[in-house]
């Protein structure tokens, strides 16, 4: 980086185009945006700033434009990250929907694995019951021939482990780790590549393990639970396509053993050829976007029948159950069911209605569909987690990094379809249920937070995760009140998490981007809503600081006079101040005199039917109901607050 950027940090942006084109200090760094500078060139004029003596401002705004920078090329090596991601799946999907060569979709997968996860090394074994040992089948990545090569005994080493139990192994540093037999053999192979982190998950025909899909890295590598269910959907696939692999060599033998040799290739290959089309549609469905309930649409036509997505709780529990354990579809009375599962993670069903009778191949097909659907929910579930964290950033700095430039936000805020310019309400949401244990209460909140993340997506709002429970900002829409959005809000977290959420809502605001403290000093008033309502036993309710009148000044943290004074007379005191009227000492006398109109008027020194028309202008102002109980005490409230806060005459 020359001394250009640096000088061109120095000069003037002041100009009515500021808005259209970056500033002295965001331009070096848009150019090593454009390029793709590794992150250590963003270091680059900040020092050459420095190192010129450059004014200390100057060098606050590079340090600034460098971190929204960097923020900016963290997010979009995440999306394309993701982009790669969900295309490997679909590919991988697509290689066995059309499955000619069990080579080339084994290495296609492992390759594919290997890209999704991100490192060095993947590969694939397989058992061989002839001789009682597992080998290495396909392997990515690998530079060690000793490694390519490794016939293992049974039970050894961390793919014996695997092999055991039938569930995903990880080791963070292989050698360290004391949980499965070492063997000269195997630490011999691995050795030779380098490996330190390793991850296994097993290849499943029903019950059986017939071998082990691995991922593994050359340094210490923490592998996440995502990470994990998507290897091991990677590893149902392998072994879909195996087993796929199998029944066709089985059938060609088959068919050249049987002495009615064309009558036998008309009917399996009408029916392998049904198999195919399915496939074919399946694929076409994941790679246009298709949803779940289209991919169980396409399997209806396939089967003739009516097929359904359910959810788990509304799928019989010993039939969904014993279909993910066999991992096979199962008959329940009429019906047949195919668990819907990833990674050892149960999403749903498919469900063929009223076929009692199913031959093997339709049979596979439905328990291929509902891989297919276990991919899209997995691949559908990553896309909107990664939307909610980015929804939760943005509030978070709404919240809490108030010199933020209100530009960037609005933009960041457009990408998710969200207005800050629009009116808001800020809530406040939390759990009222008492958890068993730290474990379950947690759980609870991540439920609570990822309903409230789900609203707020189809609300073109935004929601985070805060003080134990979770603050959403929801658009007030036309004809909406901030107590009817807290209530409805309240119950709709309810509903979606199985539990009392109670929310406290703000007064409405406007301009966000361009109030710095405006979101933090709402949030503080839904806190302080929220606490309100609970106190006075409202669990699982929601409410607005309008709902609370002066009870709310006796529960609010900080003794918001000003705002009650405003919501209550507040149309009052600019009527006088715009016409030189004394509304407000007429309600004064008013009061003081019983509320009676013929005592006010002596007291003011007026016609009675002059205090008639004071007051029926204060009716306008503040609505029929002035003069209840309660409103009136509010007001005489408001109007004696005001005078103790007015300036003392001299």
């Amino acid at each position: 980086m020359s001394s250009d950027h640096t000088q061109s940090a120095e000069r003037s942006t002041t100009d009515s185009g500021a808005g259209a084109r970056p500033s002295s200090a965001e331009a070096p760094f848009l150019e090593l945006l454009a390029r793709g500078a590794s992150v250590d060139a963003y270091e680059q004029p900040v020092l050459l700033a420095r190192a010129d003596g450059r004014p200390a401002a100057l060098i606050a705004g590079l340090e600034h434009a460098k971190s929204l920078a960097l923020r900016v090329r963290s997010e979009l090596e995440g999306r394309r990250r993701r982009e790669a991601e969900l295309s490997a799946l679909f590919e991988t999907a697509h290689d066995l929907a059309g499955l000619r060569d069990l080579d080339a979709v084994l290495q296609a997968i492992v390759q594919r694995a290997r890209s999704l996860l991100g490192t060095d090394i993947a590969y694939l074994s397989l058992n061989d019951p002839a001789r009682g040992d597992t080998y290495m089948r396909v392997t990515e990545g690998s530079v060690a021939a000793r490694f390519q090569q490794l016939r293992l005994g049974m039970g050894e080493g961390l793919g014996g482990l695997v092999a055991q139990t039938a569930r995903p192994y990880v080791t963070d540093d292989y050698f360290k780790d004391d949980r499965f037999q070492h063997t000269l053999t195997i630490d011999s192979g691995v050795r030779d590549e380098g490996l330190v982190a390793i991850l296994g998950v097993p290849l499943m025909l029903g019950h059986r393990v017939i071998g082990v899909l691995f991922a593994a890295d050359r340094r210490a590598r923490v592998f996440e639970r995502e990470q994990i269910a998507l290897l091991g959907s990677f590893a149902a696939l392998a072994a879909a396509a195996i087993d796929t692999a199998n029944l066709l060599t089985e059938t060609r033998a088959a068919l050249a053993g049987l002495e009615r040799a064309n009558e036998i290739i008309q009917d399996r290959s009408g029916v392998i050829e049904r198999a195919s089309d399915v496939h074919d549609r399946l694929a076409e469905l994941v790679l246009r976007g298709g949803g779940v309930h289209d991919v169980a649409a396409a399997v209806s036509q396939v089967l003739d029948g009516v097929v359904e997505f359910t959810e788990t709780d509304a799928t019989p529990t010993k039939a969904l159950e014993a279909s993910r354990t066999e991992g096979h579809a199962v008959r329940h009375r009429d019906d047949w069911i195919a668990a819907v599962a990833a990674g050892g993670e149960l999403l749903g069903a498919l469900v063929l209605r009223g076929h009692p009778g199913l031959d093997p191949v339709d049979q596979r097909t439905l328990e291929r569909a509902a891989m297919v659907t276990s991919l899209l929910l997995l691949a559908r579930r990553s896309a909107a987690e990664a939307e909610q964290r980015v929804r939760g950033e943005l509030l978070d700095d709404l919240l809490d990094a108030r010199d933020r430039d209100p530009r960037l936000l609005r933009e960041r805020a457009s990408r998710l379809h969200a207005d800050l310019d629009a009116t808001h309400v800020v809530l406040a949401a939390r759990l009222d249920g008492t958890a068993a244990d730290a474990d379950q209460e947690s759980a609870a909140r991540r439920r609570l937070w990822s309903a409230a993340s789900h609203l707020a997506g189809t609300r073109q709002g935004l929601a985070a995760a805060r003080d134990g429970g979770t603050v959403l900002l929801l658009p007030l829409g036309p004809g909406d009140t901030a107590t009817g959005l807290a209530r409805r809000t309240a119950a709709h977290l309810g509903a979606a998490v199985h539990e009392a959420v109670t929310v406290g809502a703000s007064a409405p605001v406007e301009k966000l981007a361009d109030q710095p403290d405006a979101v933090a000093a709402a949030y503080e008033e839904g806190r302080r809503c929220l606490d309100a309502l609970r106190l006075l036993g409202r669990s699982g309710d929601g409410a607005a600081a309008e709902d609370f009148g002066f009870l709310g000044l006796l529960l609010a943290g900080d003794r918001d006079i000003g705002g009650f004074v405003e919501r209550t007379i507040g149309q009052v005191v600019r009527y006088d101040e715009r016409r030189g009227t004394d509304l407000l000492g007429t309600l004064d006398a008013y009061f003081a005199c019983g509320m009676s109109p013929a005592r006010t008027k002596d007291d003011l020194h007026v016609h009675v039917n002059t205090v008639a028309q004071r007051l029926e202008r204060v009716g306008r102002l503040l609505g029929e109901d002035w003069q209840d109980p309660g409103r009136a005490l509010e007001i005489q409230l408001a109007l004696r607050l005001r005078r103790l806060a007015a300036p003392v005459r001299r």
